[in-house]
């Protein structure tokens, strides 16, 4: 049984950091695209980070969250990385991660209804 799990959420004032971590279990998912998604009240789940596990690529990065949030993984543990600075109020929001049987890259954009996995979400509140 395929289970993502995130961790790492939390409250911070602006200005701050977290980093999220997603542990993929249940299969071997180096040929997977591997995303970072948030979704705040009342508005579309958003795709920011994406990273092929396979490696080879450059991970793709939304506008809103670029130059701030670094995406990585560590496959001897079988996890992702959301790396997340100079955090704003705008970015509150439940990230999760997901995981769809595709190649990605830098220019390729997430498509939510491409991802096949997805974790439960963790809570990520930026206070002003």
């Amino acid at each position: 049984q395929v289970q993502l799990v995130e961790s790492g959420g939390g409250s911070v004032q602006a200005g701050g950091s977290l980093r999220l971590s997603c542990e993929v279990s249940g299969y071997a998912h180096r040929d997977t695209c591997m995303g970072w998604f948030r979704q705040a009240p009342g508005k579309e789940r958003e795709g920011v980070a994406g990273l092929y596990a396979g490696g080879g690529s450059s991970a793709y990065y939304a506008d809103s969250v670029k130059g701030r949030f670094t995406m990585s993984q560590d496959n001897a543990k079988d996890t992702v990385y959301l790396q997340m600075t100079s955090l704003k109020p705008e970015d509150t929001a439940m990230y999760f991660c997901a995981a769809a049987l595709l190649y990605c890259s830098a220019t390729s954009p997430l498509v939510r209804e491409d991802f096949d996995y997805w974790g439960q979400g963790t809570q990520v509140t930026v206070s002003s």
